[in-house]
């Protein structure tokens, strides 16, 4: 696999939907956009009954934003709107009338474990380590930690939010509320992906996006927090501690 892209697939009335890039799954601005669209669809789609959100390849769920195109943001607007698709995701994992189930088969940063957070009901495997690296490239997890903190807690959120250049492994993650399950392989995870989905399919549709509904309670001003998180990100990407520090990884 070299191309990036989102694909939607459906078995069994659950809809698979799979974003792969070569990058270790980063995301671009193009990426985030197809993401937030197909989730919105599998939504809408009568054919689905619950959608699971995983990734391509084997040891990195996501690797968050694409470095590559945030050193080329010059100006706030740009960087408004870049951090904004990560927005856009999250609101539209949200807003979704059908439960998202995660599938985490390996380590995700940033923006990634905010996805995590915005599933309803997440699973991992043992390699699923986690870390918010904002603060190492002098912004933080602004978008995103709402989604995180609505899942782990302030507490741990901000643990991990300062302690920027630590990974905390699939156990604490768990143990914090943002995996339900640790499997030992990528393997004995799908199976249990599986089974649970199409048990969840047996439902009354109705009853669960009811109780979605329900669980969401409380946010409903995520659409503009999450975008004026967003502006924040944008701003700060511009100073000269970030453009610096991202030209050394560029």
């Amino acid at each position: 696999m070299t191309e990036p892209y989102v694909k939607l697939n459906i078995k069994n009335e659950v809809g698979y939907i799979e974003f792969f890039h070569p990058s270790h799954n980063s995301l671009p601005s193009s990426l985030l956009s197809e993401l937030a669209r197909t989730i919105s669809n599998a939504g809408e789609d009568s054919n689905i009954k619950v959608i699971v959100l995983k990734s391509g390849g084997d040891r990195t769920f996501c690797a968050g934003a694409s470095f590559e195109e945030l050193v080329d943001i010059n100006d706030e607007e740009t960087g408004r709107v870049f951090f904004s698709g990560f927005a856009n995701v999250i609101n539209a994992m949200r807003k979704c009338p059908k439960f998202i189930i995660g599938r985490i088969q390996g380590k995700t940063v940033g923006g990634g474990v905010g996805l995590a957070s915005a599933t309803d009901y997440c699973m991992a495997t043992k390699f699923a380590a986690i870390k918010l690296s904002e603060l190492n490239v002098g912004i933080g997890p602004f978008v995103v930690g709402p989604a995180v903190q609505r899942k782990l807690g302030l507490s741990a959120m901000s643990q991990i939010a300062i302690d920027a250049n630590s990974f905390y492994s699939a156990e604490w993650a768990q143990e914090k509320g943002l995996f339900t399950k640790v499997f030992k392989s990528t393997e004995e995870l799908d199976e249990a992906v599986t089974a649970f989905t199409e048990k969840l399919c047996s439902y009354n549709p109705k009853a669960m996006s009811e109780m979605k509904t329900m669980f969401w309670r409380g946010t409903e001003d995520w659409d503009q927090l999450l975008i004026q998180r967003a502006k924040i990100s944008g701003r700060l990407v511009l100073s000269n501690f970030t453009k610096d520090t991202l030209r050394q990884y560029k």
